[in-house]
């Protein structure tokens, strides 16, 4: 069962402190004033007109002058917020940003992406995410970079992780199974992705590439990268990372022919918000299910028919051997099962696998 954290509501006003005490309280007043803001933000974004300034006052406990100083900090963001007397204040026009405000309007989670920590940069969501998860926060938690600086991929490789194009983000899991089972996230979690992308862009037809990317055209559009702390018998919690090309026009070097986005793909721009909450609310009902069952076998039949592999040639690297064969499908724990050329099948848990140049 998921472990979700009831919803804060404050009604207060804050006294600006000065001197020695201010610089005290610096830190509190800031969060308090970027909650305020995140709040003002997603009450205008869910709004059909003007609201005006005495129901803002009025939901949030605060006066008018700290609303309009609100507004302010919210147009130095880049949010256009129109302003009319007598009939108050109305979003004109969102920045793009994967930011809680943004965000929640799509949402359709019980839990997952309600707590959301936004960074302009960051070394890397995953390392932000581990942190935020010793410490204490709950299941369901995102943190979204626009962009990093330490992106990671698997085997270390480093994620291109380029400005104001893509989404990278990063889920804290706190999942009540053995520690074995764990591995099965990344396919789940890119069953999620492909379910996203195929409501949000159907004419990609995009593939599953086991065990952790997502191609169109045979190119990488994503990326999942899993971690986690745990014990044999106990898993304390797993943060899932995901790198997702959207927006971006080219790639440098030898990226140019494996790398694509979503835009070089489809010829138009996407909305990073509304795709970030789209594999949201494709993969919390993914991951309850996971929860109540026994292994992956739930969506095999999903996994094999839109996998890149299936039936096809392979060769998969692993750190001291190559093994060849034929994909013959995924097993419910979420091995590749491969035909291999010296007879038999091979249960293959963990590698690098390559379309071979027969195919």
């Amino acid at each position: 069962m998921q472990s979700c954290e009831p919803e804060a509501k404050f009604r207060f006003t804050i006294a600006p402190p000065t001197g020695t005490i201010a610089s005290l309280f610096a830190p509190l007043l800031s969060l308090f004033m970027s909650t305020l803001s995140t709040q003002i933000l997603s009450r205008l974004s869910l709004a059909d007109d003007f609201l005006s300034g005495e129901e803002l006052c009025a939901a949030f406990g605060v006066t008018r002058s700290a609303i309009w100083k609100h507004i302010r900090l919210l147009r130095r963001e880049g949010y256009q917020i129109d302003a009319v007397t007598g009939r108050g204040y109305r979003l004109a026009a969102l920045t793009g940003r994967a930011v809680a405000a943004e965000v929640e309007p799509f949402l359709a989670t019980r839990c997952f992406g309600r707590n959301l920590s936004y960074h302009e940069v960051t070394d890397s969501t995953n390392i932000q995410a581990k942190m935020l998860a010793l410490k204490g926060s709950a299941e369901g938690s995102v943190v979204v970079a626009d962009s990093q600086t330490g992106g990671r991929g698997r085997m270390g490789r480093r994620w291109l992780s380029v400005s104001g194009k893509n989404l990278y983000f990063t889920i804290i899991l706190r999942p009540g199974v053995p520690s074995l089972r764990v591995p099965q996230l990344t396919l789940l979690v890119a069953v999620a992705i492909h379910r996203a992308l195929a409501q949000f862009v159907p004419e990609l037809q995009p593939k599953i590439k086991w065990p952790n990317d997502i191609l169109v055209n045979e190119k990488k559009i994503c990326g999942v990268l899993c971690e986690m702390q745990s014990e044999p018998d106990f898993t304390h919690f797993v943060v899932v990372g995901l790198g997702i090309n959207v927006n971006q026009l080219a790639f440098p070097g030898e990226l140019e022919g494996r790398a694509t986005s979503l835009f070089l793909e489809s010829g138009r721009t996407h909305s990073k918000p509304e795709l970030l909450a789209g594999f949201l609310n494709q993969f919390e009902p993914l991951y309850d299910r996971w929860l109540g069952e026994e292994d992956l076998g739930f969506v095999l039949p999903y996994i094999e028919e839109h996998s890149l592999l299936q039936s096809r040639v392979v060769y998969v690297e692993q750190f001291n051997r190559t093994i060849n064969g034929t994909v013959t499908g995924i097993a419910k724990g979420g091995e590749l099962m491969l035909a291999s050329e010296e007879g038999g099948t091979v249960l293959i848990s963990s590698g690098e696998a390559h379309l071979s140049k027969s195919n």
